[in-house]
């Protein structure tokens, strides 16, 4: 996926491990780093934390507020992504909200069909033995996913807590009784964080 840019200096790619970001933020001058990872970038938040640490500079977390289960949700949560795939039903037709990279723990599922939905087409084939690949973006309304679901017959849904957007999904699950099989959060990183990005200039202000 071709990421999207605007104003400002952009370096696409990866640093090399914690030595090579430190040594690009003492090489670039930089006096204060900003995680604004996904929440489930663990290793990357750990190596900024570390690479500050080494560099002496300040670190400030962007860590957007989890999903909260309601009473009327079904989730069953889990800590992972291979007990996410115990968890899946037997004869489920389950909609992996995971993307691609995150799928090979359910490729020995062969008694479930799976919907999956990603961004761009991947290159191979998913590595599962009964699935339907759809190619898109989130919808944009909870009617939009509640129609999916039922276009698919959809019988259980298995999304990260990642917050933010793409919480249309957890509503049409709801709307419709679906069990969502909800991957928790890890620990969050070292440090301060912030849930909003005013929150965040402010605390640098």
């Amino acid at each position: 996926m071709q990421p999207l840019t605007g104003a400002g200096e952009w370096r696409i790619g990866g640093f090399g491990g914690v030595e090579g970001l430190a040594t690009f933020l003492r090489d670039e001058g930089v006096d204060l780093l900003i995680d604004a990872t996904h929440p489930f970038a663990e290793t990357m938040s750990l190596h900024a934390a570390e690479a500050a640490s080494r560099t002496g500079i300040s670190l400030f977390t962007l860590l957007r507020p989890a999903w909260e289960r309601r009473t009327d949700d079904r989730w069953i949560e889990v800590s992972g992504l291979d007990e996410a795939a115990l968890a899946v039903p037997e004869d489920a037709r389950a909609f992996l909200a995971l993307g691609g990279q995150h799928i090979g723990a359910f490729a020995e599922r062969t008694d479930a069909h799976f919907i999956v939905r990603m961004v761009d087409r991947p290159r191979q084939a998913p590595p599962l033995a009964s699935c339907e690949l759809i190619i898109g973006r989130p919808g944009e309304t909870v009617a939009d996913e509640v129609e999916l679901f039922r276009s698919r017959s959809v019988t259980c849904v298995v999304s990260r807590n990642s917050g933010g957007g793409s919480y249309e999904k957890i509503q049409a699950a709801r709307e419709l009784g679906i069990p969502v099989i909800m991957i928790v959060r890890p620990a969050p990183p070292p440090g301060p964080t912030y849930a909003t990005i005013d929150a965040l200039l402010a605390a640098i202000d």
